[in-house]
């Protein structure tokens, strides 16, 4: 029986589902304030674009 390798983390731990939760985050914030619920949706999609851009000096 081989081993399976469980150490399979990602070595940057900003990956896409952290960035959105912060975008929503964000969002959620200005919407409280401004009472307008399109900022949660701009927060989420902040948050998707962050976390799809590759770091500086990754080749993959």
């Amino acid at each position: 029986m081989s081993k399976i390798k469980r150490d399979s983390k990602s070595k940057n731990s900003n990956n896409a589902g952290n960035w959105i939760g912060v975008g929503t985050a964000i969002g959620t914030a200005i919407y409280a304030s401004t009472n307008e619920p399109v900022w949660i949706a701009v927060g989420v999609a902040i948050g998707a674009a962050l976390g799809w851009l590759k770091p500086k000096g990754q080749k993959r």
